[in-house]
This record gives structure tokens, C-alpha cells and sequence, in this order.
């Protein structure tokens, strides 16, 4: 049971700190101007990405040892969805990303803040995701 306790405490760390990012970050953010904007993003992203990803593949780890263990596919649904984090990130979110990491600071401007926009839309994905899998591993949690 200790995996699943486990799983859930990461899932519902991953989904807080994502929701801050679309309530509170994001929102803050967007008030700089455009060169201003995207010099804080990319250092944001970058320190956020680490621990959310490290966070999705611990969860969905411990949540397939909880569903293995317990024999119980609520731990395995908790599990899938968060791991779906990882693709989700990787084929949709990281075009954009990529473009945002090219764009020099001196060069921002109405493009970069779209492109912002947008990946704070993605991200919201993520904070879905999230949720959702907090949910899956709290009714796994009470049998």
C-alpha cells in the first residue's frame, strides 16, 4: 500500500504545482512586456519541467507497482494518465517549446507572446491530466 500512498502524494504534488503554473504564473507573467515575458519563461520552464516530469514518471511508476501489488486497475488508470504527461508533453507541447527556446530575447514580440498563450492552453492539458489521476489513485486509496 505504501506505493500507492506514495503515488498518490506525487500525482497530487504534480497537479498543484501545475495548477499554479496556469493560475498564478501565467497570469503574472503575461503582464510583462514581450522581451520580458519570454526571458521568464524559459528559465521557468526549464526548472518546471525537471520536477514535473520527474514527478509524472515516480507517480505512474509507484502507481503500476500499487496496481501490481494490490492487484486493483484503479492504481493502473491513476497510473496511465499521469504517465500520458510524458507524450502529451513531448509531441504536442514541445513544438512549441522548441520555438519559444529559439527565440531570442531581443527578437520577442507578438509571436513569442502567442506562442506563450498557446503553451499555457497546453499546459492546462497537463494540469487535466493531472487531476485526473489524483482522483484515480484517491479511489483506489479508499477500496
Amino acid at each position: 500500500m505504501l506505493a500507492g500512498q506514495l503515488a498518490l502524494t506525487l500525482a497530487a504534488l504534480f497537479t498543484g504545482a501545475a495548477i499554479y503554473i496556469n493560475l498564478v504564473e501565467q497570469p503574472a507573467r503575461l503582464g510583462l512586456d514581450d522581451r520580458s515575458l519570454l526571458q521568464q519563461w524559459k528559465p521557468a520552464y526549464e526548472r518546471g519541467f525537471r520536477m514535473q516530469a520527474s514527478l509524472a514518471l515516480a507517480g505512474g511508476v509507484l502507481g503500476l507497482i500499487a496496481a501490481y501489488e494490490l492487484r486493483d486497475w484503479r492504481w493502473a488508470l491513476g497510473a496511465v494518465v499521469l504517465l500520458c504527461n510524458w507524450p502529451f508533453t513531448l509531441l504536442v507541447i514541445m513544438p512549441t517549446n522548441r520555438r519559444l527556446e529559439a527565440t531570442e530575447p531581443q527578437n520577442a514580440g507578438l509571436e513569442s507572446r502567442e506562442l506563450i498563450l498557446r503553451w499555457g492552453k497546453l499546459h492546462a492539458v497537463r494540469s487535466g491530466l493531472g487531476g485526473l489521476a489524483t482522483l484515480a489513485f484517491l479511489w483506489a486509496s479508499v477500496r
